[in-house]
């Protein structure tokens, strides 16, 4: 009995594994839509935004978050061509530009920091900003998680099914954090 077992080829099912990342989805956007909210009926009720210029690295880490998405499409479009040389590379270079992500985040803080704007101030506004980049950027530390269970399985001889779908669930969980940084990034620029 336990031999049949062991030859039985055991079925790889992704669609329970990719609701639990979708709702994941839901519940950061709508935890990031309560920190949003709260930010507009702070600002009103006190008559003021941050009131701040928005360091340069945060638009330089914009860029690099654009960048990374496009490479992680292009992985993805090698691993449905069957050119897995490319997908390594592309994931690398995703991987590499999520890592610039987090450096210019804290190069962003320390600008902030330097200009008097801390954490814990008088102002919510401003303490705000770093607890939504904050909380982001630990998405994107999980996101990277996601890209190197992606990089590590294509240098694997895993099931063709497992591989897609590691590069779905990265795919599926980078694209969301790209857009929602796009999102917080013009809502605090518009917000000032």
């Amino acid at each position: 009995m336990v031999h049949t077992l062991q030859q039985q080829e055991v079925r790889f099912d992704a669609k329970p594994k990719k609701f639990v990342v979708w709702l994941f989805v839901v519940s950061s956007t709508i935890m990031f839509g309560g920190w949003t909210s709260y930010y507009i009926v702070f600002s009103a009720s006190k008559g003021k935004g941050h009131g701040l210029v928005l360091p340069d690295a945060f638009m330089y880490s914009t860029a690099a978050l654009l960048a990374s998405s496009v490479f992680l499409f292009l992985a993805s479009r090698a691993l449905r061509n069957g050119e897995k040389g490319f997908q390594q590379l592309f994931l690398w270079i995703t991987l590499a530009l999520g890592i610039v992500f987090g450096v210019l985040q804290f190069q962003a803080w320390s600008s902030l920091y330097q200009s008097g704007a801390a954490l814990i101030n008088n102002n919510a506004a401003i303490s705000l900003i770093y607890v939504v980049s904050g909380f982001h950027l630990l998405h994107i530390l999980a996101g990277i998680c996601f890209i190197l269970n992606s990089l590590v399985g294509s240098y694997r001889e895993i099931p063709a099914d497992k591989a897609i779908y590691r590069q779905e669930i990265t795919s599926i969980f980078w694209h969301f954090i790209d857009i929602l940084w796009i999102y917080l990034y013009v809502f605090l620029l518009l917000n000032s």
